[in-house]
């Protein structure tokens, strides 16, 4: 007796959580058994804050403020643009699979 080629794929699909459940039975009978873990919570130190006021910052360190967060800002740029190099090349494979 013949079989469609669907009713053979729909029947080995079919048997796919029957298999698995046996996998599982087997795994859980003669499998290495773990042991349970435990959350472990670090207590932390608080964080003193320390608000300034009508204090006088040096020139020296807003000059450094500036150039970090002047730098800060380049990186950022950067990543965005990196970002959107990869974005585009991902892109760019996908049409090329399409097209193929």
């Amino acid at each position: 007796m013949a079989y469609s080629e669907t009713r053979i794929v729909i029947g080995g699909l079919a048997h796919i959580p029957v298999l698995i459940f046996i996998a599982n039975f087997i795994k859980g009978k003669f499998g290495i058994k773990k042991e349970e873990k435990k959350d472990t919570l670090a207590i932390k130190e608080p964080v003193k804050i320390i608000e300034l006021k009508n204090t006088i910052v040096k020139e020296g360190k807003v000059e450094i403020l500036k150039e970090l967060s002047n730098k800060l800002d380049n990186i950022e740029q950067k990543a965005d643009e990196v970002y959107e190099k990869v974005k585009k090349k991902k892109k760019d494979k996908k049409k090329k699979k399409k097209n193929s």
